[in-house]
């Protein structure tokens, strides 16, 4: 395993080569027209003669010479108090609040400090302004929602890429500017990061861009100072309740991405999760279009959507017909005002890579003026499993095997394990297959939103003919702890599944590696083996011992020593199936 980037190293990934410092006083009047107004009372002695920042830091492990340093009130301890050692290290000023200006106690005659009422709102509109993003740089599309936001970023930037563009990906799996990749440890950095990495786009040249938006990242203003050309939703469900305490506030979170000062443009899926419309047509996506703040195109997935087929009324775009070849899907997509369709294809199975697949494609065609579109069109028209959404994304439902089907997926979260499920089940009957079993290797993050790990238990044996609740990254908790509260939801959904005559066969094993190798050993030809809440990720933290462990290559080794071939994928790395 290789070790870690430090934080200034995984920092100064972000960083453009160079950056020409700017005028405190032009600093200052980008605070104030973002309406952050600067108290000069720390600023007015230091100004003369100093030389401006050429970075921007949050982390005072990351501060280079010349920066400006933030300090904002954390967890524990307010940043401001480490700003004296960060100032004596060469920091060029400090940008904090009036307490943090108190707790930095005696800083060098002539240090600018410059205080804000906000210190977190002020933090992406000051490093817009030392790396010069205004107005400048890559076309951003952002992508919001609990599922979907992957993929769609990676059908996003294959079809830009197919069309002619050269773009930048930022998100869970990797992060790329051009040819350039840079480490990702969030799905979305923080706002100093990315106002960093917008300049490296310019540096090298990128003209469009996709983007991850977590809900984290709206809450903590990390896309504070940017602005998106186009940014879509994908559907809301269950997730991240530790954070956000309620789905009304996680909907309130995720709406905020949507407000006329931070995007262009907004495609909303309206019934893109698992809630089918109630009555009056009531869904996540439809209150997403109500609450949207900026101009809006709505799209109804019809056929693709989860509740079954019958498309929502009113939709700029609708998926008018769908139709299964081999294991993907060739769609259409009809665009109401103007009558024009538009043919697509993803050779990924599933309904909702057909959802992600239409998102992708409704954001890059209202991102550009309809002289534009019949391009677009030609370079969608191609074969099923040819194209832009045959593209694969690393750890989403990824083949490592077969003869049994040994697949990868991120599934975390209780509607992407019900998605993931389902994909296995309708692959198989796709194939003929009626005597395989789904063999369902999992477990439930510690320190996270407890309330899923039962529903995702119940999800589980629903769904799975063999249930092995293993471990994830359980942080601080007791990972057996954790164990059971999933088996409490597993038991039970077995208990009702033997009223109806279908058995389930449930397991605990730990470490994560023994469960593999359970799963695999019980496995016929014939089987799915399916692991499911890691995806592409390398390390497991148990109670902060990083432990290494990639599913992929613990499934292959398994499926090795039990006997079993890899998958058809010539090069090794499994071929893709679907993904989330």
């Amino acid at each position: 395993m290789t070790s870690p980037l430090t934080a200034a190293e995984q920092d100064a990934a972000f960083r453009p080569d160079h950056t020409d410092p700017l005028d405190w006083n032009d600093l200052i009047e980008a605070l104030n027209r973002s309406g952050l107004p600067v108290d000069l009372s720390g600023v007015e002695s230091g100004l003369p003669g100093q030389p401006g920042p050429a970075g921007i830091a949050m982390d005072s492990r990351a501060v280079r010479t010349g920066d400006l340093y933030v300090g904002v009130p954390g967890a524990n301890r307010h940043g401001a108090e480490f700003a004296a050692a960060v100032v004596a290290a060469g920091a060029a000023g400090l940008l904090t609040d009036r307490e943090g200006a108190e707790l930095a106690g005696d800083l060098p005659a002539g240090t600018p400090v410059l205080v804000v009422r906000n210190v977190r709102d002020a933090v992406g509109p000051a490093a817009a302004a030392i790396y010069r993003n205004a107005g400048v740089g890559p076309r951003m599309y952002g992508i919001t929602g609990t599922n979907g936001k992957t993929t769609t970023s990676y059908f996003l930037t294959s079809l830009l890429e197919a069309w002619g563009e050269t773009t930048g990906l930022i998100g869970t799996i990797e992060i790329r500017a051009g040819r350039r990749t840079v480490p990702s440890t969030l799905t979305t950095p923080e706002s100093t990061q990315l106002h960093a990495l917008m300049a490296m786009m310019r540096q090298e040249q990128v003209s469009s861009a996709a983007m991850e938006v977590s809900s984290h990242a709206i809450s903590y203003r990390r896309v504070a100072g940017l602005h998106f050309a186009v940014a879509g939703f994908t559907n809301l469900t269950q997730d991240h309740l530790d954070l956000h305490g309620s789905m009304e506030e996680y909907f309130a979170a995720k709406a905020g991405l949507f407000d006329a000062r931070r995007t262009g443009r907004a495609v909303i899926t309206l019934d893109g999760g698992p809630d089918a419309p109630d009555r009056d047509g009531t869904t996540w996506g439809t209150r997403m279009a109500a609450a949207a703040g900026c101009p809006i195109a709505t799209l109804s997935l019809g056929p693709a959507a989860d509740h079954g087929g019958t498309p929502l009324t009113g939709a700029d775009w609708t998926v008018s017909s769908l139709e299964a070849i081999g294991l993907g899907y060739r769609f259409t997509l009809l665009h109401a005002a103007s009558g024009r369709s538009v043919t697509a294809s993803t050779g990924l199975p599933g309904r909702f890579n057909v959802a992600n697949a239409a998102l992708a494609a409704v954001m890059v065609f209202e991102s550009l003026p309809g002289t534009e579109w019949d391009a677009v069109a030609r370079v969608l028209d191609v074969p099923v499993g040819q194209g832009p959404f045959a593209t694969a994304v690393p750890g989403r439902m990824e083949v490592v095997g077969q003869s049994p089907d040994g697949i990868v997926d991120f599934a975390h979260n209780p509607d992407g394990m019900v998605r993931a499920l389902e994909s296995v089940r309708d692959a198989r009957q796709a194939s003929g297959n009626t005597t395989g079993r789904t063999i369902l290797v999992f477990g439930a993050t510690g320190d996270r939103d407890r309330a899923k790990r039962p529903v995702m238990g119940r999800i589980a044996a629903e769904w799975a003919d063999v249930v092995i609740v293993t471990d994830d990254d359980a942080h601080t908790e007791e990972p057996a702890g954790i164990r059971s509260e999933v088996l409490t939801g597993v038991r039970e959904a077995a208990r009702q599944a033997a009223g109806t005559g279908r058995r389930v066969e449930i397991h605990e094993a730990s470490p994560r590696q023994d469960a593999i190798e359970l799963a695999v050993s019980l496995a016929t030809p014939a089987d799915t083996v399916l692991l499911a809440g890691r995806g592409h990720e390398t390390v497991q933290d148990m109670d902060g011992v990083v432990v290494a462990l990639d599913d992929r290559v613990e499934l292959r080794a398994a499926l090795a020593r039990h006997g079993f071939g890899p998958s058809s994928d010539s090069h090794g790395r499994g071929r893709k199936v679907d993904g989330s």
